[in-house]
């Protein structure tokens, strides 16, 4: 069966609408122990456009699935080019205002960490520190077959030279860091093999239809737990990604916070929805106490450590790929 993301999901209450009162949000940083849980729309004053907002890419195009990308090799074609030409525009993208408060939230001792459902690294990039990165990073590259990581930067430099004059007009770009090409524009493309073993390359990022490493989620789970405050910004919180923490969080009694300027599937969970942007919001609750928040990322974030190798996937002779068996109750698109 063909498993597609979700596009949108209906309230069965009536929500409270969201309000423009800062001061909850601020009296909860204030007292310190908040973790932040942030989404596409974060990214979205940095160029980078979100899934399901106002003119969100999920109206127009469906993220690559798991399945998709290790079963059809033309598929894997389609996603290269697109996700090339891409890289060119979302490696680029620089940390907005909120990247920034956050980071000078950390730097003030008020936060307990940050999960974020982004691939963008936009969070490490204004200075956050421990982020946890839910789903996976896109400045990163993992072979299927080894499992060798590789910097992101080295594979656009290996698709430039085998693709020497590639340079189609996208029509948009999306948030999963790809460019909408069409068929035509995709061509013949040439995808590169791995450099250590000839497998093939797969961005270091949760695919729809792929799990969250369990680990990874459990980490998540424990800081829900240390928490006081689990503050989101920028989710709609469609999918149970994240709102499985937010749930979490409200299961145990621990106050939920959103900054979202549209209503989330998380709102019935929540203290209160600020409906504001977030860029102004967080700088207006940084200054409510007092914390500056720097006009640019003071420093550029050290591109993270490169482990060697993860357990290679089995992979059958005629392909380096091979679907395994997964843990798929979390299956979604993230956003």
């Amino acid at each position: 069966m063909r498993m597609r993301p979700t596009l949108s999901w209906t309230s069965d209450e009536e929500l409270p609408p969201g309000t423009t009162d800062l001061e909850p949000v601020a009296g909860a940083l204030r007292g310190g122990g908040v973790l932040i849980l942030s989404g596409a729309g974060l990214s979205t004053e940095s160029g980078i456009p979100d899934y399901r907002g106002e003119g969100g890419s999920l109206s127009r195009h469906t993220p690559m699935t798991y399945q998709d990308f290790t079963a059809d090799a033309g598929a894997r074609r389609r996603y290269w080019a697109r996700s090339h030409l891409g890289w060119r525009t979302f490696g680029r993208a620089r940390p907005n205002a909120g990247h920034r408060a956050v980071a000078a939230f950390g730097r003030q001792g008020l936060l307990s960490g940050v999960i974020t459902q982004n691939v963008d690294g936009l969070h490490q990039a204004a200075g956050s520190d421990d982020v946890v990165d839910l789903h996976g990073r896109l400045d990163r590259v993992v072979c299927l077959s080894c499992g060798t990581f590789s910097p992101r930067r080295e594979l656009a430099h290996r698709l430039e030279a085998a693709n020497e004059g590639f340079a189609p007009v996208a029509s948009a770009m999306n948030p999963d860091g790809d460019a909408d090409l069409t068929d035509e524009q995709v061509g013949d493309f040439r995808v590169v093999p791995c450099a250590s073993c000839g497998g093939v390359l797969k961005p270091d990022v949760v695919f729809f239809g792929e799990a969250v490493p369990p680990q990874r989620v459990e980490h998540c789970r424990t800081l829900v737990r240390e928490a006081r405050t689990l503050l989101v910004l920028g989710s709609s919180l469609t999918v149970m990604s994240g709102l499985r923490f937010v749930r979490q969080a409200a299961g145990a009694g621990t106050p939920v916070l959103i900054v979202n300027r549209d209503a989330t599937r998380g709102d019935r969970h929540a203290v209160t929805r600020v409906a504001l942007p977030l860029g102004s919001a967080l700088t207006a609750a940084a200054g409510r106490l007092g914390v500056h928040v720097p006009a640019h990322a003071a420093d550029a974030a050290a591109e993270p450590a490169q482990p060697t190798t993860r357990a290679a996937l089995p992979t059958p002779a005629s392909l380096s790929v091979t679907l395994r068996t997964r843990d798929i109750t979390d299956i979604d698109v993230y956003g």
